[in-house]
């Protein structure tokens, strides 16, 4: 509906607590936001494992009888968007499987850039892919390792792709969280009474009343079992290069992310934006809900007054009939609807955190302007978006994104707005925490952190028009 980039996956895990499952589905549950497609959750008390999944919203999946069935002290749960394979119920995670040393269930957010290469050499020796994923190929490397124990075969699974990761592993004596060198996703670590929780966000930790402990580092990986928590450095050191689309739109505005909190970075943004970018106007308006923050601190930063111009319905299903009679905007009125009495005659500001290919703002600047506004202008807290990305989030190809070929005055006609302005990259990098030149850029800048070939991409299309 919203033309935002798609939020990857959510992960989740819980070792020594006799609800663990349920614990698990409310971390899900508030894990939502990272992907709602599929979900999944696989338990074990040590010896046997029990494995639940389905298509649809966590709230859809798991009733109370199937949450019974899910038995154990420990347990691992995924929320999915895809990025790389169908949406369809054999590609839902966790991945649970049999190999030589027992079983191991993975639950994994990010993408593997060079997953199709290792499938086809894989594919050679006689493996058989169950799923269209690329995290199949990871449990493939870890059956196939020479290594002697489990820990070693991952560790020698892991060195051999590239790409992001943040992954959560379960065997029958524990758990294992591990983030890729450059640590481009999040992932975080809590404790609850005697047990330990890892989350791709801390808003899970707060939903089952846990506590932060800290982020699992890049290039860290942990291991959780009945003697505690060891932490190991399998991999060459690199420098870090989190995302930092994680800080202007992907995490909950409640979750710390990279050891900082959301939701006052958001308002950075925006205050700086306003500082960038002033404007004469009535009032700041955001998009509903991810521009909030944004908005806020635009508001503060200049001194024009905040409202709430756009009322969203939260209550709308994943599809719905449009009349036949044609309906102005028919397909975002469904979840937003101007307060016209507030906006007739006034010079607007309205907030959002990204524009990507437009079709939206321009949209809901209409919108706006048929509800009686004077004037609509049109301010972003990100800067333009040129690049797609290739570490596990969903993104339209080059030539999707409007950014990559118009200019700002370009855009700016198309959306028919007033003024457009971006918050620009220096400005982005002195409001985010430091160390800022560390963070991956790229979606802004074209420049990627990892390396790459045409050949090796899973997702060849977002080349188009490079």
């Amino acid at each position: 509906m919203f033309d935002k980039f798609k939020e990857e996956c959510g992960v989740f895990g819980i070792y020594g607590h006799p609800e663990a499952a349920n614990l698990t589905y409310l971390g899900l549950y508030a894990l939502q936001h990272r992907g709602q497609e599929s979900a999944g959750i696989v338990s074990s008390d040590g010896s046997s494992f029990f494995c639940e999944k389905g298509m649809g919203l966590v709230s859809d999946i798991f009733s109370e009888e199937r949450l019974k069935k899910l038995q154990g002290s420990m347990a691992i749960g995924h929320t999915r968007y895809s990025t790389t394979g169908e949406s369809i119920l054999s590609n839902v995670q966790p991945i649970l499987v049999n190999y030589a040393l027992g079983r191991i269930s993975l639950s994994h957010n990010g993408n593997l850039i060079n997953a199709g290469i290792l499938r086809d050499e894989l594919e050679a020796y006689g493996a058989i892919f169950q799923s269209t994923i690329d995290s199949e190929v990871i449990v493939h490397l870890i059956a196939h390792s020479r290594e002697s124990g489990l820990l070693q075969r991952v560790v020698d699974a892991l060195n051999r792709i590239r790409g992001a990761f943040s992954i959560i592993f379960l065997s029958e004596s524990g758990l294992m969280g591990v983030r890729d060198p450059h640590g481009l996703r999040p992932l975080s670590l809590g404790r609850i009474k005697d047990g330990w929780v890892i989350a791709s966000e801390t808003c899970a930790f707060d939903l089952i009343e846990a506590e932060f402990v800290r982020d699992i580092e890049p290039g860290e990986l942990v291991v959780i079992n009945e003697k505690g928590l060891e932490s190991y450095r399998p991999f060459p050191h690199v420098e870090p290069a989190p995302c930092i689309f994680e800080y202007i739109y992907f995490a909950r505005p409640d979750s710390i992310i990279f050891g900082h909190d959301v939701y006052s970075i958001r308002k950075a943004l925006g205050r700086e934006l306003a500082i960038e970018s002033p404007v004469r106007a009535d009032m700041v308006i955001p998009v509903p809900d991810s521009g909030a923050p944004a908005a806020l601190g635009f508001a503060e930063g200049s001194g024009i007054p905040y409202e709430i111009g756009l009322i969203r319905n939260h209550y709308v299903g994943r599809t719905f009939i449009e009349p036949q009679q044609s309906i102005r905007h028919f397909g975002v009125k469904i979840k937003l609807n101007p307060v016209a009495n507030l906006l007739k005659g006034k010079r607007v500001v309205v907030v959002d955190d990204s524009l990507v290919r437009g079709t939206t703002s321009r949209k809901i600047v209409k919108m706006i302007k048929h509800a009686g506004a004077r004037e609509v202008h049109m301010r972003i807290a990100s800067p333009p978006i040129s690049h797609p990305c290739f570490y596990g989030i969903d993104t339209p190809t080059r030539r999707e994104l409007i950014a990559s070929s118009h200019s700002i005055d370009e855009v700016r006609r198309y959306i028919t707005a007033s003024s457009l302005a971006y918050l620009s990259v220096d400005g982005m990098l002195k409001t985010v925490p430091k160390p800022s030149d560390n963070y991956c850029i790229a979606c802004f800048s074209g420049r990627y952190p990892i390396p790459f070939k045409r050949e090796e991409i899973s997702q060849p299309g977002l080349f188009e028009g490079v």
